[in-house]
């Protein structure tokens, strides 16, 4: 697999702490494909997206965008910016002004796009993810995953190559979560690159192309879903929960089971038990 984004070797440490948050990180975050970073708080998950926007420097070791060492010149960081885009847990760390057109249009306001063109996008970046009818509403009178939307709008409008999650589904009812999962689903078929941090573990096995599991700021698992969730034993030790459906499926006995792959989510899972019942 072609890496669009790696660490080699990365050590950081937040001034004023003695703990390492990244320690000897290596890992690479494959191209075209969706990526689950999971890991318990403090393991490093977040910081790890800062240093990919170049927000933070390694202390040592290097971030690769492209098979390129990050520059930290304010241009090279600009341009960085447009291609790698993030999105924060609380959207109220990244919308910033009143309303979400307004919102929206800042980004494209910022990297000097001409006033039609940013109206054109802004317009089409708020039909696509269906916000149109908000578009002039106080951000403040928005529910919680409308929020998440906006900020994920603003993101996108700039057409990033990488797309950062940092737990995009955090404290989202069920329809705002699917509804923002069908939304990346559309973005990840048109060609681009998704990383997503998360604690949900059911989660990242029916989501994920690839998983990194972190732990103490460092990369301790990278694999497929299968081949990560294979590894019980490690899983657990790490303090981490196997997903649900996947400890259902291999509750069955083998003889149902036969040679047929786990599904990945609740409706391939009612499929193929009608099929084997």
């Amino acid at each position: 697999m072609t890496s669009i984004l790696e660490t080699v070797e990365v050590f950081f440490r937040y001034p004023g702490t003695s703990i390492e948050a990244l320690r000897s990180l290596t890992l690479h975050i494959p191209e075209k494909k969706k990526t689950a970073i999971c890991g318990h708080n403090g393991s490093g998950k977040s910081t790890l997206f800062l240093h990919a926007i170049g927000i933070h420097a390694p202390t040592s070791g290097n971030v690769l965008w492209k098979n390129t060492p990050l520059s930290y010149k304010r241009k090279e960081l600009t341009q960085l910016r447009q291609q790698i885009g993030l999105v924060f847990q609380d959207p109220e760390q990244q919308l910033i002004l009143n309303t979400p057109y307004e919102d929206v249009s800042y980004g494209l306001r910022n990297a000097g796009i001409p006033e039609p063109e940013i109206k054109l996008r802004t317009v089409k970046m708020l039909q696509s993810m269906r916000l149109e009818h908000l578009a002039h509403t106080p951000i403040h009178h928005l529910s919680l995953g409308q929020k998440k939307r906006v900020a994920l709008a603003g993101v996108l409008v700039l057409e990033p190559e990488l797309l950062l999650l940092d737990e995009p589904t955090a404290y989202l009812d069920r329809i705002s979560e699917q509804q923002l999962l069908e939304e990346l689903e559309r973005i990840h078929s048109r060609g681009m690159t998704l990383a997503m941090a998360t604690h949900d573990m059911n989660l990242a096995y029916a989501w994920a192309d690839w998983m990194l599991i972190m732990n103490e700021g460092q990369c301790v698992m990278e694999g497929t879903p299968d081949e990560i969730f294979s590894r019980t034993d490690a899983i657990t030790a790490l303090g981490l929960d196997t997903p649900m459906l996947l400890d259902i499926w291999n509750a069955l006995p083998e003889s149902v089971r036969g040679d047929l792959r786990p599904p990945k989510n609740i409706e391939a899972f009612k499929q193929l038990f009608g099929s084997i019942f």
